[in-house]
């Protein structure tokens, strides 16, 4: 399988993302933002956390402006696979890729600590091999990860079960809860927490790893 991660100014963990994604069995390949096209064959996009362009104007909107993210949101229109972790989910959020929006954190303050989220739904292929309901502890690093959406967008979200994770305990404000949302065809995962960073062992956890496993067999089946 082949997983492209893309980085932009100010990406800050884009090899973390590929670590994850190559420790899963997928042959990575590093896309600079000025690229106008993904590698032949990709599998995966993974957008990177991090603070893209200095988090200017909106955190996501000048990286969705970028030439890769027209590449990136063609390929999620032909069903491609796109994980988008952190400012990668900001990043989503700008493209339209995934609706609602990403604001300051309830508190005003920047977060950054592990957080259980619960698994909202294993329909996808992200979440394939969690079980419904499972509590998963994953790290989180984000000023603007509280994720809002409109009473009728929140609805159709969980009336179609897109919700992938939430969290046990609100750090953010988000409505609902939410720390991650999948596109109508589910092959898109927007999340604030960061899997990446609980593979190993030495991460102090290894529940993010299921994620990227159940990723690539998905995609071997596909």
């Amino acid at each position: 399988m082949k997983a492209a991660v893309i980085t932009f100014p100010g990406s800050n963990c884009d090899r973390d993302l590929a670590v994850a994604f190559e420790a899963a069995g997928a042959q990575v390949t590093r896309v600079w933002h000025k690229d106008a096209a993904l590698p032949a064959g990709t599998d995966v996009v993974g957008l990177p956390g991090g603070f893209s362009f200095g988090d200017y104007l909106r955190c996501g909107a000048i990286a969705a402006r970028s030439p890769i993210a027209r590449a990136v949101v063609e390929f999620a229109g032909r069903g491609g696979f796109v994980l988008g972790v952190c400012n990668g989910f900001q990043v989503l959020i700008e493209t339209g890729l995934l609706p609602g929006a990403l604001m300051r954190n309830a508190g005003l303050k920047f977060i950054c600590k592990p957080v259980v989220l619960d698994v909202a739904t294993t329909d996808s292929a992200y979440t394939r091999q969690y079980t419904p309901g499972q509590a998963i502890t994953v790290p989180v690093a984000h000023h603007d990860g509280n994720y809002q959406a409109d009473a009728d967008t929140l609805a159709m979200l969980a009336a179609e079960d897109r919700v992938a994770f939430r969290y046990a305990a609100n750090p953010n404000g988000s409505a609902d809860d939410i720390a991650g949302i999948l596109s109508a065809n589910r092959r898109v995962l927007g999340m604030m927490p960061h899997p990446e960073r609980a593979i190993s062992p030495v991460h102090g956890g290894t529940d993010g790893r299921a994620l990227f496993d159940g990723l690539m067999s998905a995609l071997a089946l596909a």
